[in-house]
């Protein structure tokens, strides 16, 4: 890509600075998450210190890092048998003694002479009511006090990388930046009283002085200019996907009636309002993007089979795509359930289909005999052709990353996309996580579905639970009995270790599923408890999304202290699927700190998905809502989602503007895209 030269230095690597060599160059792209000074630039400091000078010792206020001077009264070396060196300091009100362990005593001794002036910058300690710092951050003689910053920027660090050297890196590289034209308006800085883009980095780094608010305001301009950039480039995509035409899935009058009135059930109104929403979206010349987000529960699926109904019936071919051989398999059942006795023909394609049977398999497809694939990766692979692809399906979206979704696409002239997540994400985010798409939610269960009893329960309820799954087991139900580790750990047993015991207890009843295992292992045990050879699954929580076993009644959750509160959730919608009654067992091991109290008490009281979405978001932070890097939701430079909704509804509203008076954005825009790592050519924003 082209640069404009006052963005090129942006983009050079960050081994151009100087003391940059190939082992520290390697720490810090790790560390900041890319190789350029735009990269290093916009790594965020975790906090600041005020290492400005205090007026004296009697100034010094404990557990705090404080910057003095003093003069040095006396140095004492390691005695026998010690490995402790004090240097005495003195000023006009008093002592401080600097405590150095396992240093060298000569080298000490050379640096701190009697009666020499001095400034040290560390944090003060109480050592039977006299004060000390031990090993001090910086120590300079009192002519070179400019050495020691007057505010330190904190950066997240990680082994072999120390903050001084990172802070010199980020002097050095904001003392040479060329900064880019300001892309915001005079009325909106203002009024915000924000900074430019690069007083505020120079706060964030180099900040002149301690002020917080100030600080504090360089960062809120920054993450609005961050969520700015984000949603300028969401519009742009939605601009060029309309911009390629697809092919309109019209049907006759009466075909959505004809599905509707097959069902055994009546559909929520939440499910006829994501029917009118996908049918309006299809019938137009542009692809539709659209993600159906729903509890678990929910009837995704039912409204999955509804759009792929109208494809086929429209003369069309659609795809529905699957993370697992097991979840294809299951979603390819459910599909052919609603869709084939109204006469659309569907297959099954994953990496198991070998020989003569494959080979008829994808005949089909090309000849356009069947209407509907399902299947997992083997989807996309070399030799699958459709004859006319018009609409792509793909489940667990977020399991699959960008280029898989656009393989799968590349398959047919521009085809309409439906994604499904059955992972509810709290109404406030979904702008940010999903901008590019539009959103129907499902968020009423269907009459019928069972109420989940959720229990909490201390470990040492262990023998109860045994005997409970003891009795399932003897009713022909089915137990899912989760651990949060593969291996054991010091304070709870891991799945392994769990489906040993439970073997000898009930031997030939329990199998073991974990990540670790082949995926052909994995796909096997699953099976297995699918078909219900096995009757209890031991597991970590990769049986979290997607596994549908109506027979299963019982979700016990071990070390559930340890879990998410939106993945708990998520767990225990593995059960209650049947019309039998269905429990989760939550079992801890005390004491229950108050946040992990509050999330099992909160998975007590509530099923709601997007509430329990909404709790753990405001327990837990946006970086871990599903207690996985799985939630799809990016991570930001300076965009901190719990407290910043005001700028995200004032950046979308900004874009709106800006977008809607021109499609080509202007240059200075263009730099802003860029800086913060979108496509200016049309791409998918970045994470």
């Amino acid at each position: 890509m082209n640069r404009d030269n006052s963005l090129s230095f942006w983009f050079r690597p960050i081994s151009s600075l100087s003391g940059a060599g190939p082992k520290l160059t390697a720490l810090v792209t790790e560390l900041v998450g890319g190789d350029q000074l735009r990269d290093l630039l916009l790594y965020r400091p975790a906090k600041w210190l005020d290492r400005s000078l205090r007026s004296s010792f009697d100034d010094l206020i404990f557990d705090e890092v404080q910057t003095v001077r003093g003069t040095v009264q006396s140095f004492s070396g390691a005695s026998r048998g010690s490995k402790v060196q004090k240097v005495r300091l003195s000023d006009e009100t008093g002592f401080l003694t600097l405590v150095f362990f396992n240093s060298n005593t000569d080298y000490l001794r050379r640096q701190f002479p009697e009666g020499k002036r001095i400034v040290v910058s560390g944090k003060i300690e109480d050592f039977h009511g006299e004060r000390q710092i031990t090993h001090p951050d910086y120590v300079v003689p009192e002519e070179k006090i400019d050495d020691i910053p007057l505010v330190e920027s904190i950066y997240p660090l990680q082994a072999g990388l120390t903050n001084k050297r990172l802070s010199g890196f980020m002097r050095q590289a904001l003392s040479d930046a060329p900064f880019p034209e300001e892309w915001l308006q005079s009325e909106l800085l203002n009024q915000r009283k924000w900074m430019s883009f690069e007083d505020s980095l120079r706060w964030l780094h180099m900040a002149p002085s301690y002020e917080p608010d100030t600080i504090e305001l360089a960062r809120e301009r920054l993450a609005y200019d961050e969520s700015y950039a984000r949603a300028l480039s969401f519009r742009r995509i939605r601009s060029v996907s309309h911009s390629s035409g697809a092919v309109p899935i019209t049907t006759a009058e009466g075909i959505r009636a004809d599905f509707t009135n097959s069902l055994p059930f009546a559909p929520t109104s939440a499910q006829i309002r994501a029917m009118s929403e996908i049918s309006f979206d299809l019938d137009k010349p542009e692809p539709m993007q659209r993600m159906l987000q729903g509890d678990v529960g929910a009837g995704k699926t039912t409204i999955a089979a509804y759009a792929l109904y109208l494809a086929a019936m429209s003369g069309h071919q659609a795809s529905v795509m699957a993370p697992t051989e097991v979840l294809a398999r299951q979603l390819y059942e459910a599909v052919s359930a609603f869709l084939r006795p109204l006469g659309v023909a569907t297959a099954c394609l994953t990496g198991r289909d070998k020989g003569k049977a494959r080979t008829e398999l994808l005949e089909g497809v090309k000849s356009g005999q069947t209407g509907v694939l399902c299947g997992t990766h083997a989807l996309f692979q070399e030799g699958v052709e459709f004859k006319d692809l018009a609409l792509v399906v793909i489940d667990e979206q977020h399991r699959f990353g960008v280029n898989d979704r656009a393989k799968l696409i590349s398959k047919g002239r521009s085809p309409h996309l439906l994604l499904m997540s059955a992972t509810p994400i709290p109404r406030s985010l979904s702008m940010t996580v999903h901008g590019d798409v539009d959103l129907s939610i499902l968020d009423e269960k269907p009459v019928g579905r069972q109420k989940i009893d959720t229990r909490i329960m201390a470990i040492s309820k262990l023998p109860d639970v045994i005997s409970g799954v003891q009795r399932a087991i003897q009713r022909g139900e089915q137990i899912f009995w989760v651990c949060s580790s593969v291996e054991e750990d010091d304070e709870h047993l891991s799945a392994i270790s769990r489906h040993a015991i439970l073997n000898d207890i009930l031997p030939g009843y329990v199998d073991l599923v974990h990540g670790r295992l082949t995926a052909q292992n994995k796909e096997a045990a699953l099976n297995r408890f699918r078909l219900g050879e096995t009757r209890v699954l031991v597991a970590t929580t990769v049986i979290e999304v997607g596994v549908d076993i109506p027979n299963a009644t019982i979700m016990v959750i071990e070390g559930a202290e340890r879990f998410g509160l939106a993945q708990l959730h998520q767990l225990r919608g593995r059960v209650g699927r049947g019309s039998k009654a269905s429990f989760c067992l939550l079992l801890y091991s005390p004491p229950l700190g108050e946040t992990a109290r509050t999330r099992l008490q909160t998975l007590r009281e509530s099923e709601d998905g997007f509430y329990i979405a909404e709790m753990d978001f405001k327990l837990r932070g946006p970086g871990d809502i599903l207690g996985a890097a799985q939630s799809g939701i990016p991570d930001f430079h300076f965009l901190d989602l719990s407290r910043d909704q005001d700028l995200l509804a004032i950046a979308n509203k900004h874009a709106d503007y800006e977008f809607g008076r021109s499609k080509s954005l202007n240059e200075v825009t263009n730099d802003l895209l860029q800086l913060f790592g979108h496509d200016v050519s049309g791409g998918r924003p970045s994470a």
